[in-house]
This record gives structure tokens, sequence and C-alpha cells, in this order.
């Protein structure tokens, strides 16, 4: 069992009833009461009773009754119908989650295929990410830097604390996504003969630019097809002249980056 999960689905019965709808079954199961079951499963009293009762339509059999009587005066409890209904959705979760798991042990056996769907996975606020090899790191006794190779041949530069990089186990080889805040990016169409100090310059073309109320949203497309986004105001749009087709440079510092590297 692995802690990264690469395939997800969702399991309903004749095409409508699913985990929600169980949720409620099972919540009535256990405490014998709608009103209170609706609560657990999040649902109004009426929607409950909505959804049972046109459950039970389709059905052509009624899936609760009425209990009266007894302490609490009443209450409610699942028909023969609704238990062996409630009994095929347990079964089939079980054998549901079983099939997934075995198609994403399969997945890990197939490296290409896992280390696709594990960067594409990856959840983060970074709009820029770059996946790539670790090709060189140098761990001092404070900070570390480390080099990580695309495979259009581009080096994404990172600086971080020695410690960071002992703990991610950073080492030549390893794969590696680099993060970068389009915020971070400072876009350079003409160096006018200076040079800059930023370790990451990568040249490319404007390929979109999503003006916004106070900034915009400027994309470059750099040469194999990666894209590379930068956070820029309005002003310094309009100061550029950035257009569509334009020619410029997405500048970052080392420090900017963030490694993610596979647990």
């Amino acid at each position: 069992m692995t802690d990264s999960t690469l395939l997800s689905g969702e399991l309903k019965l004749a095409g409508r009833l699913d985990a929600r709808f169980f949720a409620l079954l099972t919540a009535i199961q256990s405490t014998g009461s709608l009103n209170k079951a609706a609560r657990t499963a999040g649902y109004s009293y009426k929607g409950a009773w909505l959804l049972l009762e046109n459950a039970a339509s389709l059905a052509s059999t009624p899936l609760l009754e009425r209990v009266t009587g007894g302490k609490g005066g009443g209450g409610s409890r699942l028909t023969p119908a609704a238990l062996a209904l409630l009994d095929a959705w347990q079964h089939l979760q079980t054998a549901h989650t079983q099939f997934l798991q075995a198609q994403e042990d399969f997945l890990f056996q197939q490296p290409a295929w896992a280390g696709i769907l594990r960067r594409i996975s990856m959840k983060t606020t970074a709009r820029n990410q770059f996946a790539g090899t670790v090709t060189h790191v140098d761990i001092g006794p404070v900070t570390a830097q480390a080099t990580v190779t695309l495979p259009s041949g581009q080096d994404v530069v990172a600086s971080l604390t020695a410690a960071a990089a002992n703990r991610l186990g950073l080492a030549v080889g390893k794969e590696a996504i680099a993060l970068v805040k389009s915020s971070a990016v400072v876009l350079v169409t003409d160096f006018a003969g200076y040079v800059l100090s930023a370790r990451n310059q990568f040249a490319g073309t404007v390929s979109r630019v999503e003006r916004g109320a106070v900034s915009s949203l400027v994309v470059l497309t750099l040469p194999g097809g990666a894209n590379l986004t930068a956070s820029v105001t309005n002003d310094a749009v309009d100061a550029l002249s950035l257009t569509v087709g334009q020619a410029a440079t997405a500048v970052f510092k080392a420090y900017a980056v963030m490694l993610a590297v596979a647990a």
C-alpha cells in the first residue's frame, strides 16, 4: 500500500445511489431516527425524506418503516430491501477499494506512468512547476545549492538550507520538481548591456497576457515547449509594452526555488 493515491473513483449504484445516500441508511440503522440520521449525513430532514421516498419509488418497494411506541416514542428503521441494498453497497465498496488499489499497485510497477501521474497529482499554489533530475548538489555547513536539469536540457538552480537538503535526501540522479511562484519571476525585455546576478534566467517568447484589475499574468513559452508564468503589475506590462510574440527573459533567484522530491 502506497501513501500517494494515483487513482480515485466514485462508486454509485443505479447511477444515483452514492456514498452519501448509504451514509444516511447506515445512520438510520444505528440511530433508529431519520431526524438524527439526516443530521449525521448532512441532509435536512425534508431532504432526507424526499431522497428515500424517491429511491423507494424507483425501487418499487419501501426502504423505511416507522416504529411506534418504545422509550423514545418511536422512530424509523430500514426495511429488508434497504438492508439488502446497504449490504450490497458495503460488499461492492470493499471490492471497489481493492480494485483501485490493485490498479495503483500496477501503475507503481510502471515507473514512467507513475512518475507522470505523481507529478500531475501534486497540488500547490506555485504556478511554475518544473520536473527534472538533480544533476548537482553542493551542501555546505549552513546552505546548499542544487541543480535540477529539465528534459529540455535547461537547468533550474535552487538555494536552500543544508538541513532542508539533508531532510530531502537530495542526491544526483534523484527526480525532483522545482516550484517557483509567479510573483518571484521578473521579466526582462532588454538587458541594455548589463548582466544580472540571478542564477535562473530563461529566454522565451510571450505566448499569453492575462490582464487583471491590478496585475497581469504573463506566460512565457520556453524552447522545448515549457511554459513559465510571471505575475507583474499592469503598469509594468504597459511600460515594457508586453505583447504576444515578443521575446523576453524570465529571471528569478535561486532562493525563490522550492524543491519537492518523492517521499
